[in-house]
């Protein structure tokens, strides 16, 4: 046998263990470094200033509708995963600028529903992203401490312009940032 012929089997050996560290090499990719230590963030805020046309469910006021515009503006380049809102016209309505600004449509969630049961499935269903969450004067603080396992203050009936941002870190305590935001004054 010409020494080509004997040295072809460890030759083939090789290749094919090669190729196979190759194949193993591609299928495990690394996320980018941005990518993986970007938090999923929640931005919750109150419903906008509602109507007094419909005791049950109102609408947004003129006011409010100025506040959901607002808050579009403000998320404009924030680039939104989702967009949740409790099943009332308000909330819906304060969200769906936003929502429509960046293509998605607002999902309905019970607005009487366990906030610590909501939080889970939110965080189970968004990994990464800016995830907006429109709810009441009433929930809104249970929601921001179930997503941040922190102390949220509690909400007065008039307020209207607290946006609160929670992070949620994969290698640390999840961050609340709380922020205000305003409707545009006429001119």
């Amino acid at each position: 046998m010409s020494g080509i012929a004997m040295r072809l089997p460890h030759l083939l050996r090789f290749f094919a263990l090669s190729l196979m560290l190759s194949l193993v090499a591609a299928c495990v990719t690394t996320p980018p470094r941005d990518a993986a230590s970007a938090p999923l963030t929640f931005i919750v805020v109150r419903h906008a200033e509602k109507a007094t046309d419909d005791k049950e469910n109102p609408s947004l006021s003129t006011e409010g509708l100025a506040r959901a515009e607002a808050l579009a503006q403000r998320l404009r380049g924030v680039p939104l995963a989702a967009a949740f809102a409790t099943e009332f016209r308000r909330t819906q309505q304060t969200a769906q600028p936003a929502a429509t600004a960046h293509g998605l449509v607002v999902e309905a969630y019970y607005a009487r529903g366990p906030a610590a049961d909501i939080a889970a499935q939110w965080k189970q269903k968004h990994r990464a992203g800016t995830v907006l969450v429109v709810g009441h004067s009433n929930t809104v603080p249970d929601l921001v401490a179930a997503l941040c396992g922190c102390v949220a203050a509690p909400m007065d009936e008039t307020e209207y312009d607290r946006v609160s941002i929670v992070r949620v870190h994969a290698d640390r305590p999840a961050t609340l940032e709380v922020q205000r935001y305003g409707a545009p004054t006429a001119r």
